[in-house]
């Protein structure tokens, strides 16, 4: 399985967070009853990822100042 990029990654919870907020947080498939993610959660996940693609958009993270080994 190929690791996700953050940007992807963000479109998801992204996707999940519309999904709640339109009313969407349980529903049933068959006699199985789903539950979607905590709100809450994915609000701090959206915004750890936003500073996450950011930097990958930018190119990556960057140290200054460190010495080379």
């Amino acid at each position: 399985m190929a690791i996700k990029s953050y940007t992807t990654q963000l479109e998801e919870v992204q996707t999940a967070i519309t999904a709640i907020e339109g009313g969407a947080q349980e529903y049933q498939i068959g006699d199985r009853m789903l539950k979607r993610g905590d709100l809450r959660t994915l609000y701090e996940r959206e915004k750890w990822l936003r500073k996450m693609a950011d930097r990958e958009d930018a190119g990556g993270i960057r140290l200054f100042g460190a010495t080379p080994s």
